[in-house]
């Protein structure tokens, strides 16, 4: 049976197309052999589940490891003390016990009567006895993973639950209990804002501070992603350039593993372009199209913290720059649902698709009642010419366009907008056969490249707010220097000038050898 590339659920070496992961899975090995008790929390679809599937299969050598799931527990199940240990004992702890390589029989018989002639009086002190005689009898140390823990994450009974696991924790040196805990889930579990009894009020950050810092970078290098293009060639022999297509797949996604997995799956099964620059750009443009859990998620966060979704907005189309504040809430859920993270102090988006992905819905609101979209979206036919995109005929017409429907707004306006009509007047135009995308490094108030790829060729797109002169010379250079990263001999600017004496128009210079084509607002 040939391999898959795999997006649903628990990835097997046997069957999937895997990155390697053994460098992180030794990383969380150290923090085990040291004893730590920790959370994984990492945005959806991040590969929690297969790196503590993995971390199981490398550790039943040295430890009797427990991988338990509140997946099964239902709301119900958390709705009270005596159920929620009669339940975790009868469906998450005996199952996983009995699957054990060693015999607990004698314990999981004990247990059961345990929990058969004390009903009335299970509770937390109950649990934690028997959790610890768990330990004791064990031939080996005990490591207790469980996921899906946001399942349970905002009840109380939860939060008494790990308040068990704190306090044999603390007394770890007198009383036998596990090696490490390790919860894994979107939420940090450190950090819960939940509505305890007000009795309780004390309890609030306090049953899992004892947690160590979970540092272990999950996402997937430029390398990991190479190595598993090699398995995949070695028998599929696609003749692919497997260091430049992992490049390009990691640009694109900053290494998320979910959306790596997507795009090799896409090519495998879906691109005719295959795995070439082409069959990456079609992947990509499918995932921006489809529905998934993921971009729902990034929808209702971003329409629930309107903070975040303005600053997200100013970020992209204004090129302005936040300051990471944790103990601000909509940024921190940004972060812990993946989205968003923070870069030199400052908040920036996670990767390159989840920007494309904000472009477009942000785009969107604005479609309806943009005249310049409803323009482009008229005659985008004459912008094509034998299948290829004539970008100076783009350009020109978006100079036409823009002095005849906003020549009489001012400079504040255009600083504000400027962008995001080139950017809406480019989408009908581009759609259906083409992406861009922002060069995150160039983005600020006053220049930002777009990258625009239509049908395998590859245009460089200067936009930028005129501010002299001499910084105008400066942006030629800049595209110079950009179009020799790019390999490109001719490249293009859009500027955005205020001078009274300036000419509106395109006109071409040459740069260095290089052609410019220019056009002025």
């Amino acid at each position: 049976m040939s391999k898959r590339f795999n997006t649903a659920g628990l990835c097997i070496p046997q069957y999937h197309y895997m990155v390697n992961i053994s460098d992180k899975i030794v990383q969380i090995k150290e923090m085990i052999d040291a004893g730590n008790y920790f959370t994984i929390n990492r945005a959806r679809q991040f590969g929690k589940t297969t790196t503590l599937e993995m971390l199981r299969v490398s550790l039943k050598e040295e430890y009797v490891v427990l991988s338990l799931s509140f997946e099964n527990l239902g709301t119900a199940s958390f709705s009270e003390e005596k159920i929620f240990v009669k339940d975790f004992i009868e469906v998450v702890l005996i199952p996983e016990l009995e699957l054990q390589e060693m015999d607990f029989s004698n314990y999981i018989d004990k247990i059961r009567v345990d929990v058969m002639m004390l009903d009335r009086e299970l509770n937390m002190a109950r649990l934690s006895l028997l959790l610890s005689e768990l330990c004791r009898i064990s031939p080996k140390p005990v490591v207790m993973m469980i996921d899906e823990v946001d399942s349970a994450s905002n009840n109380q009974v939860f939060l008494d639950f790990l308040a068990v696991l704190r306090n044999q924790y603390l007394k770890r040196t007198r009383i036998p209990t596990f090696q490490a805990v390790i919860l894994a889930g979107v939420y940090d579990v450190r950090n819960l804002k939940k509505k305890l009894r007000p009795e309780d009020e004390h309890k609030y950050n306090s049953p899992w501070n004892i947690a160590a810092d979970f540092d272990v970078d999950m996402s997937f290098s430029s390398k990991e992603i190479a190595g598993m293009l090699k398995e995949y060639e070695k028998e599929h022999q696609t003749g692919m350039d497997m260091e430049q297509i992992a490049e390009q797949i990691y640009e694109y996604t900053s290494g998320y593993p979910y959306l790596v997995s997507r795009i090799c799956k896409l090519i495998d099964e879906r691109m005719e372009d295959g795995w070439t620059r082409e069959g990456v750009n079609g992947a990509v443009k499918q995932i921006l199209a489809e529905a998934s859990t993921l971009f729902d998620d990034m929808r209702k966060k971003i329409a629930d913290f309107p903070e975040l979704r303005n600053m997200l907005y100013a970020i992209l189309f204004e090129g302005k720059n936040f300051p990471y504040n944790q103990y601000e809430e909509s940024i921190d859920v940004g972060v812990m649902f993946g989205f968003i993270k923070e870069e030199q102090g400052n908040i920036a988006v996670a990767n390159r698709i989840f920007e494309m992905w904000m472009y477009n819905l942000f785009l969107t609101e604005d479609v309806v009642r943009s005249e310049i979209y409803q323009r482009a979206a008229l005659h985008k036919n004459q912008f094509i010419v034998n299948g290829q995109l004539d970008m100076e005929h783009v350009l020109r017409k978006f100079v036409d366009y823009f002095v005849d429907i906003y020549a009489e707004n001012d400079e504040k306006f255009v600083e504000h907008n400027g962008r995001k009509l080139f950017l809406l007047y480019l989408k009908p135009i581009i759609n259906g056969s083409g992406n861009f995308y922002i060069e995150a490094q160039t983005r600020d108030m006053k220049r930002t490249d777009v990258i625009v790829d239509y049908r395998g060729e590859q245009f460089i797109i200067e936009l930028k707010i005129w501010h002299g002169e001499e910084y105008s010379r400066r942006g030629e250079t800049q595209i110079f220097e950009y179009l020799q990263y790019y390999r490109k001999e001719k490249g293009y600017m859009l500027s955005f000038n205020f001078n009274k004496k300036k000419e509106a128009g395109v006109k071409k210079i040459c740069c260095q050898g290089k052609e410019i084509v220019e056009a002025v607002v």
